[in-house]
């Protein structure tokens, strides 16, 4: 195998895409005692940018609510990458691209949805660690070749 045929996988950029908080039933909501219930849903999508390099992004949706309709906050974190990916069979490209940069974006992810709920006044709220494996291999059972957001 030549030099230039070698698997390169690097980090080109890592940034915040998007960006969003709401708490929409301020400056009451701050008068609750009850401790809210927390939803996180996860989502990666991935498409090439130029030649060998890939954007990924990994939105993170975390929502609060208060019994089935009071809103405590919605943030919703979109940490995204480019990723310099060449000389990796086709077949392999797509785990890279669902598993691997996930895991790298997940710690940057956290952090920001954690300083956004502080700074909204909040508890932080840290997110567990996530099996990014585990969750390819079940959207892979679920749909086959199809795009399913992880939740």
């Amino acid at each position: 195998m030549t030099e230039n045929a070698q698997p390169v996988f690097s980090i080109e950029k890592i940034y915040v895409k998007d960006l969003s908080l709401e708490v929409p039933n301020a400056p009451k909501i701050f008068l609750e005692r009850e401790n809210p219930q927390i939803n996180v849903q996860l989502r990666t999508d991935g498409a090439s940018v130029d030649d060998g390099l890939f954007e990924v992004t990994l939105t993170v949706t975390v929502s609060a609510k208060l019994g089935e309709d009071r809103a405590v906050f919605l943030v919703e974190v979109a940490q995204a990458g480019v990723f310099q990916i060449r000389n990796i069979p086709e077949g392999d490209l797509e785990p890279v691209m669902m598993i691997g940069c996930p895991n790298i974006l997940f710690p940057y992810a956290r952090e920001a949805v954690s300083d956004a709920i502080t700074r909204a006044g909040f508890q932080p709220v840290l997110l567990a660690p996530v099996n990014f494996e585990a969750l390819y291999q079940a959207r892979q059972q679920q749909a086959p070749g199809g795009e399913v957001p992880v939740q």
